[in-house]
């Protein structure tokens, strides 16, 4: 099993040397790759929390913010050579498909192959509707813009007509170092979510899953690949972000289950915090050699 880092870079604290030095050190210790969140803009009241805390409300530094994931990747692909990078998860449904195939093929090519397209429809509807789409429809609109993506990224000359984006004739190139194209790893917990997998996905990806709420859900991926008269096969990837509070006994259980790829939360992203729990993330690769 790999083991990666799941840590989503935000100001005041994450400045260039931090990430850089980061990076450095995480390819350093045997680290497969670092995941990040993504959230464009935040909002003091939300129609939903975010699932991933008790509060509903995600951690930011007093007066920081969230960096791009874009950006940040080609900052950390410049500082590094073997290290993968995973968008954990891109918010699809409120991005421009175009320049997204763009920027995932971009970086791909920059990074010689070392980029994994994590997906979701998120869980913000105010980041949604700020984006100029729609709430309600996410799930079909975040469908058709895969398949934009994947057309674009596989085929010399695409035609394409569909409910949200039309064009004739395009091109976008380079295309992806990745064959047949940058990997899409699905996110999400819905049926819905599963029956994108199938269609879609090169793996899916838990966050903050235990053990048995992975099994949980690889029960139902596998219930709809054969709704789709299919198996999941070796290649499709189980990757599992678990909860902070995981011990390093948990590590068997996560392969037993039969998870592919373990990316471990930094947590806080203070200094005095980084260096031992990186030690505790060490302690895992280790193990998992």
């Amino acid at each position: 099993m790999k083991i990666g880092v799941f840590s989503t870079f935000m100001s005041p604290l994450a400045t260039p040397a931090m990430i850089r030095d980061f990076g450095r050190r995480a390819e350093g210790m045997g680290l497969e790759s670092i995941w990040m969140g993504e959230h464009v803009a935040l909002f003091d009241k939300n129609t939903y929390g975010y699932p991933g805390s008790k509060d509903g409300r995600i951690p930011v530094p007093e007066g920081g913010g969230m960096l791009d994931v874009t950006a940040t990747f080609g900052f950390l692909a410049a500082a590094t050579s073997k290290l993968r990078f995973g968008t954990g998860v891109a918010l699809v449904p409120q991005r421009n498909p175009i320049y997204t195939a763009k920027e995932m093929c971009t970086l791909d090519w920059l990074s010689d192959g070392r980029i994994d397209f994590g997906i979701g429809v998120g869980w913000n509807k105010e980041e949604v509707e700020a984006c100029g789409y729609r709430w309600e429809d996410r799930g079909a609109r975040c469908d058709e813009f895969l398949e934009v993506m994947r057309r674009l990224w596989t085929e010399p000359v695409v035609d394409f007509a569909g409910k949200w984006v039309k064009f004739e004739t395009m091109r976008l190139d380079p295309k992806p170092i990745q064959k047949p194209h940058v990997p899409i790893i699905v996110g999400g917990y819905a049926e819905a979510a599963m029956r994108r997998a199938v269609r879609f996905g090169a793996g899916w990806y838990g966050f903050n899953r235990d053990p048995a709420g992975t099994k949980e859900m690889l029960a139902q991926l596998d219930a709809a690949f054969a709704k789709a008269g299919r198996k999941r096969g070796k290649d499709f990837q189980i990757i599992i972000t678990p909860p902070v509070s995981m011990s390093v006994d948990a590590m068997q259980a996560y392969a037993e289950a039969g998870v592919d790829r373990l990316i471990v939360n930094l947590g806080s992203q203070r200094p005095e915090k980084v260096d031992p729990r990186m030690k505790e993330i060490e302690t895992l690769v280790k193990m998992a050699a």
